[in-house]
């Protein structure tokens, strides 16, 4: 556990990341309310918690008493209203501004005056979110990192009126977490890690469609001359293909700079529902689901 003092932590949406994330807080000690819209994703959100606290107890990495109290910290419900005492809110739902901003909307009228809300979107400028907002001094980018539990990394993004204290508050509870960060100070679309690997994925994949090269050629050369671990095609696969396809979308749609316009091949492959290891196929086959 963490020794920073606890804060009431909300987060919203129970997929992948935002199960993450309150994996993450209630090992750290944090209340946590888990908020989706249906209990059938409340349940798997928390099945998958369950999951990876068992695979840390086999693993010698944490203790089965504190794994059990980490997930009694844990509650779940479908009211948005139960989030209104939270002191920090992560929005984790879809990766689409509309959706983001009715999120806000309402957040902005059920929680109480000085509690941060925070958006763990890759790549939606937080000015953009804050605007649904009555308090954008309040709002603050907390872009977590999939799988939540084992990557390091937190980027924390400024809005434009984001102000010092909401980002010292999440700085605090990102190192409390056992995560590192680094700060945006502009919140251009994509941030810093998403645009960066946003623009290489795009030009693998051109490459790849024109047929310069194998899917496995690029990725090797990616790895073996730039010592990367892993390549940009293979990224593709494990952060999901249609993850990447929005966040390209989302940038290009910003700044219109031609290195962010995804080719077609990424947009039929999510037609098509290849969208890399959670589907069994991407770029390169991982078997049927």
């Amino acid at each position: 556990m963490s020794n920073v003092p606890s804060k009431q932590i909300a987060v919203i949406g129970a997929g992948l990341m935002g199960a993450g994330i309150a994996q993450v807080a209630a090992q750290a000690g944090h209340p946590v309310v888990l908020r989706d819209v249906t209990e059938e994703a409340l349940r798997r959100g928390l099945d998958g918690i369950r999951a990876s606290y068992d695979k840390f107890v086999s693993k010698g990495r944490l203790d089965a008493a504190d794994a059990e109290a980490a997930l009694g910290r844990i509650t779940t419900t479908t009211d948005l209203g139960a989030v209104a005492d939270a002191d920090i809110v992560v929005e984790a739902v879809f990766e689409r501004l509309d959706v983001k901003e009715g999120v806000f909307r309402e957040l902005d009228k059920i929680v109480k005056e000085g509690a941060v809300l925070a958006s763990n979107t890759s790549a939606i400028p937080i000015t953009r979110i804050a605007a649904a907002t009555a308090r954008p001094e309040s709002v603050v980018g907390v872009h977590f990192f999939s799988p939540v539990p084992l990557m390091k990394l937190v980027e924390l993004v400024r809005g434009y009126k984001t102000s010092d204290e909401t980002l010292a508050v999440v700085r605090e509870f990102a190192e409390g977490v056992g995560k590192e960060v680094v700060v945006v100070n502009r919140d251009v679309a994509g941030f810093v890690t998403t645009r960066l690997i946003t623009a290489l994925v795009v030009e693998a994949a051109k490459l790849y469609e024109s047929g310069v090269a194998s899917a496995e050629d690029i990725d090797t050369a990616c790895r073996l001359g730039f010592g990367h671990p892993m390549g940009p095609l293979q990224t593709a696969d494990l952060t999901g293909v249609d993850i990447l396809l929005h966040a390209a979308r989302n940038i290009y749609e910003e700044t219109q700079d031609e290195k962010f316009a995804a080719p077609e091949i990424m947009a039929r492959m999510v037609t098509a529902g290849d969208l890399g290891r959670k589907s069994g196929r991407g770029f390169y086959p991982y078997g049927s689901k």
